[in-house]
């Protein structure tokens, strides 16, 4: 027992001290740090199965598996203890949105929305390390796109935000209804990158990753319009792509 608090301790403290490095990439950090605990949670369960209490040892065993990519079940254990991401998920299931001065990462295996700051002179922070102030003030500076992304963000990670902000990214009050139009045509890249395909996907892929997408970004199901929006222009360009 006291190997095991003795091991989480160690990852604890080995969170809290990469968590400290902002600037640098967050999945650089992220992917860093589950590697070192999937490798101390391993070695504390070989030490603790042999003597013996195989009943802390499978689970511990499971969990280090899991950060290190080879077990389903440890990595639904790892992203319950905030070790799994939208940035680092194991079996590269990511659709990732990006305008000029954010990117948000969704993981479409667990419907985690993560994001970083791109340009500017917070680039390479993880929204995640902001408060909402700090996101409203730092929206300022965004252009419209950006803006209308970071909302959806927000809207994931505070509930109610719209009505209690007095002073929202668009300097003029929080607005419920922004256009979701992308402000260009989308690129058939981009489109590859938000439902998480590769080049040359067939049109059942395209709408296999449309429909899985839907269910975790649609605004029925906690999602938001504007990314619904840019799923579905997504879809269409592919399919366009397809079609000619």
């Amino acid at each position: 027992m006291v190997s095991l608090i003795a091991g989480i301790s160690a990852l604890i403290l080995i969170y809290f001290a990469l968590k400290s490095f902002r600037a640098t990439d967050p999945k650089v950090l992220a992917r860093l740090l589950r590697r070192i605990g999937g490798f101390v949670s391993l070695a504390a369960a070989a030490y603790i199965g042999m003597r013996g209490r195989f009943e802390i040892a499978v689970p511990l065993g499971l969990f280090g598996a899991g950060l290190l990519g080879y077990s389903v079940l440890g990595a639904e254990l790892a992203a319950k203890f905030g070790l799994g991401g939208p940035s680092v998920s194991s079996d590269g299931q990511q659709s990732q949105i990006r305008t000029q001065f954010i990117e948000l990462t969704l993981d479409r295996r667990t419907g985690a929305l993560g994001g970083r700051v791109i340009a500017g002179a917070e680039a390479g922070r993880d929204l995640g390390t902001f408060a909402l102030a700090e996101l409203l003030g730092l929206a300022r500076s965004f252009d419209e796109q950006s803006r209308a992304l970071l909302e959806s963000y927000l809207d994931r990670r505070f509930a109610g935000w719209r009505e209690n902000a007095q002073d929202a990214a668009a300097g003029g009050g929080a607005r419920q209804h922004r256009s979701t139009a992308s402000g260009g045509k989308m690129t058939a890249e981009e489109a590859y990158q938000i439902l998480g395909l590769q080049r040359g996907a067939g049109r059942d892929e395209i709408s296999s990753a449309h429909r899985r997408l839907m269910k975790k970004l649609h605004p029925d199901q906690g999602g938001t319009t504007y990314l619904a929006a840019r799923v579905n222009e997504a879809k269409d360009t592919l399919l366009r792509t397809h079609h000619h």
